[in-house]
């Protein structure tokens, strides 16, 4: 038996497809979808969801959002959804330096947290590496 899951972003549709099971990083904490899995909704806090097929596992950051767990399966709606195939780690590194330069130099409050929204965003990709 498979789970359906499809993971959505705004920009794109990122996942769609039969799965054996799908980790997520709920606000309440860490749970792990299957197949025939009560009906539930949660929010997502910045992490990685696992997506656990039959030929490997796919890991996708995805920073909020939520879950909806139904009779058809499982649907994450993403704030941003990034493949972690998809990061450089250097790259990554040298945009955490710059947005550590753009706090420094915010000039009022609405510019500085901005940029610590950006920087956090950045040091939750870099974790999840």
């Amino acid at each position: 038996m498979a789970l359906h899951f499809e993971l959505v972003s705004p920009s794109r549709l990122l996942f769609s497809g039969e799965v054996a099971s799908v980790q997520l990083p709920g606000s309440e904490g860490e749970m792990t979808i299957l197949p025939g899995h009560a009906p539930v909704l949660s929010t997502l806090k910045p992490g990685v969801v696992t997506v656990q097929k039959s030929d490997g596992a796919d890991k996708i950051f995805v920073r909020g959002g939520f879950a909806e767990v139904n009779a058809s399966g499982l649907t994450v709606l993403a704030e941003t959804a990034i493949p972690l195939a998809d990061l450089d780690a250097s790259a990554l590194a040298r945009q955490i330096k710059n947005a550590e330069e753009d706090v420094a130099d915010a000039t009022d409050d609405e510019k500085k947290r901005k940029a610590l929204e950006a920087l956090d965003h950045l040091k939750a990709l870099q974790g999840a590496i």
